[in-house]
């Protein structure tokens, strides 16, 4: 499994969208407006006060928890969203779920330990998350965590040491593409594929992420070293896309814009959803190549960072993003 298969799989779908279309013009003003303010992406800093870090394997177990579990944060119609209070602050979304994580690391709940993980129950995972409102797929967050914790004992295990997710970046041998490609070939729930109009597309955005937090949070060194980190697509997620609308980049059918703009769910790995995500990549992997024509360089996932720190501004939430339950994104 290579990078080019996810370009190339979204960009077939990109070719034959009949929902979503990507406008080249809008892209080529938003690009300009970046490069025109001086605006340069750049590598963000990793945020460790919401992340659990000691510098060492501990860290890697961590962030693959919190990759495994990197999904569907918004509330279902009419319920509150899920929010839990760190250190006297409310949190919700992504942050919530990495700083409950990194509470329960804190607080010893040995959850780098592989067999603790394969037996995993509901309730000691529902003490982990606790909180308020509903965080949605809570039977899927446990039975991924058991399943993290199954291949890690079956693929990973066998020496003299018990079985650790070091093990698994230590088989990758420096390479994000090949973490990617045993996350995707080892552990069923990282394989982000789906099939459209008979051809399968591959976008392996928690895979990717991983792969990406793990550069992030080691500042590319130890854990974190790896040498091509530009071959990472963007992550095609709910938020880049809803800023990419917002902008002009995407455009939806009238149809598609009444769905997502009245809240309606999408089914997973319906066209809708995947000409969505398929469009997202490609417009993020186009804006790299126009920053490119004007003298920047920007790797995918720093603009996949830049995107996505816009979309917590006021502004970029007039039009929603779209409602699709799933376990990728």
């Amino acid at each position: 499994m290579e990078m080019e298969e996810v370009l190339e799989s979204t960009q077939w779908v990109v070719k034959h969208s009949e929902l979503v279309r990507l406008d080249r013009e809008a892209l080529a003003r938003f690009a300009s407006e970046l490069a025109l303010e001086g605006c340069e992406p750049g590598i963000p800093e990793w945020n460790y006060h919401y992340h659990f870090y000691d510098g060492g394997e501990r860290t890697v177990a961590y962030l693959l928890v919190l990759d495994s579990l990197n999904f569907c944060f918004w509330a279902p119609a009419g319920k509150p969203k899920w929010e839990i209070v760190y250190q006297g602050e409310s949190l919700s979304g992504y942050y919530a779920l990495a700083a409950a994580l990194k509470r329960a690391f804190e607080t010893g709940v040995p959850l780098d330990d592989a067999t603790f993980l394969a037996r995993l129950s509901p309730d000691k995972l529902g003490v982990i998350l606790n909180g308020r409102g509903e965080l949605q797929l809570l039977d899927r967050r446990l039975a991924i965590l058991n399943e993290l914790g199954k291949v890690l004992l079956e693929r990973y295990g066998g020496g003299r040491r018990p079985p650790r997710p070091c093990q698994l970046v230590e088989a990758a041998g420096g390479k994000a593409v090949e973490l990617v490609r045993l996350l995707v070939r080892d552990f069923p729930s990282f394989r982000d594929e789906a099939l459209y109009k008979g051809r399968r597309v591959s976008f392996y955005k928690r895979a990717q992420i991983f792969a990406a937090d793990l550069w992030l949070a080691f500042g590319g060194r130890g854990w974190g070293s790896f040498t091509d980190v530009d071959r990472l697509t963007a992550f095609a997620d709910y938020k880049l896309p809803q800023v990419l609308r917002q902008l002009g980049i995407l455009q939806y059918s009238p149809e598609l814009a009444a769905k997502v703009d009245r809240l309606e769910s999408l089914g997973p790995s319906s066209p809708e959803e995947i000409e969505i995500r398929a469009n997202t990549i490609w417009a993020v992997e186009l804006l790299r190549q126009e920053l490119g024509e004007l003298g920047k360089r920007p790797l995918a996932i720093e603009l996949d960072w830049l995107l996505w720190e816009m979309g917590q501004r006021p502004e970029f939430k007039e039009k929603p993003h779209h409602r699709t339950v799933t376990i990728f994104y």
